[in-house]
């Protein structure tokens, strides 16, 4: 039986370091072995004990989170950190900054202010390490296979049909990936890409706001109504499904609030079907990124049988190697690659479809 993955919480509230206590143990799935309240009780605490996940407060008395996150990752020690976020656009920012300093994820911070209940919240936490803890337990297929880093299983991509759009889909690890990917696109890039980048509402916004400010391309969070413009990308916001719709001759994005797929809203599954529809599979390039579960790993499988190309980001490179193993094992990916080597791929692959 596996051990349950241990944990310490760290924050300069009580009432968040007993809610988040209280309701971590009530789910049984991890434990909860220590709880701090400064940055510096953080780095005492990850050395002595040697959490696999420790739940960091950002804005603390005496160190900060991002300062001791710093210090965590310089030590080498080994524990996973998870962010506590507060819904605004500084808080926001902190959170980017944290992910960019190596921390694995985040999840919004119990308050008055927030729609998150404590319940919700462990749920969430409960779900992330617990998915993030899996993926790092490699099966004895992945053990005795040597990962390919390019593969060819579908060769009606290289047929002389134009590219229309591009699709991206990632989960944990997608903020910093995502990063990497819109700051090497060229600014004379013609095709409108739309991502699934799942993140709680109240997030999205500062996230698009990021990624445009490191990006030659214009990056917006999509707005329900938008015109598509080629050359623009458009970021899901939290807590919405996002489509691309035909109206006339225009494509519209088309936003609501439908029932979760796959667990998540947005879903990379409801955006990918969706450009199917509105572009035909053929005429789509579609990548898949780091991230846990399996959501969006039938439906690029989809665009593959179709004729559309389709990228996955590799293992070395992903947080969590997940949606994109599903997608992979499925046999729905052209290529899988380092998160550094995707955007030259697809300039290479448009060009060789005539784009």
């Amino acid at each position: 039986m596996n051990k349950k993955p241990t944990v310490v919480i760290i924050d300069d509230s009580l009432l968040v370091r007993n809610i988040l206590s209280d309701a971590l143990t009530k789910k049984d799935e991890v434990q909860v072995i220590a709880t701090g309240k400064t940055g510096m009780d953080c780095i005492d605490l990850a050395g002595k004990l040697k959490p696999d996940f420790i739940v960091l407060d950002i804005e603390m008395p005496i160190m900060d989170g991002l300062t001791a996150l710093a210090e965590i990752k310089k030590l080498k020690l080994p524990s996973h950190v998870i962010m506590l976020s507060v819904l605004t656009q500084h808080g926001a920012d902190a959170t980017f900054k944290a992910l960019e300093l190596g921390a694995v994820d985040f999840i919004p911070k119990p308050s008055s202010g927030n729609q998150f209940s404590p319940e919700d919240i462990a749920a969430v936490l409960s779900a992330k390490i617990k998915g993030f803890s899996d993926s790092k337990q490699p099966s004895i297929e992945v053990l005795l296979r040597p990962e390919r880093t390019e593969r060819q299983l579908n060769k009606s991509f290289q047929k002389p049909i134009k590219v229309e759009a591009i699709g991206i889909g990632t989960s944990t690890g997608g903020p910093k990936a995502l990063q990497t990917v819109f700051a090497s696109i060229p600014e004379d890039f013609t095709k409108p890409i739309f991502v699934v980048q799942h993140m709680p509402a109240g997030f999205t916004k500062a996230f698009a706001d990021r990624l445009n400010s490191l990006s030659k391309i214009q990056v917006k969070e999509a707005e329900d109504g938008d015109l598509v413009h080629p050359g623009t990308a458009y970021i899901a916001p939290g807590d919405y499904q996002m489509k691309v719709i035909t109206k006339g001759r225009d494509h519209v994005i088309e936003l609501n609030h439908t029932g979760q797929v796959n667990g998540h809203r947005p879903s990379i599954e409801v955006l990918f079907d969706s450009l199917v529809e509105a572009y035909g599979g053929d005429h789509l390039l579609s990548i898949i990124m780091t991230g846990m579960g399996k959501d969006g790993s039938q439906a690029i499988t989809n665009i593959h049988a179709k004729g559309g190309i389709t990228l996955a980001q590799n293992e070395a490179t992903s947080v969590v190697y997940g949606m994109n193993r599903v997608a992979v094992e499925l046999g729905g990916i052209d290529f899988v690659l380092p998160v550094e080597d995707l955007v030259p791929k697809m300039i290479e692959l448009l060009k060789s479809r005539g784009n």
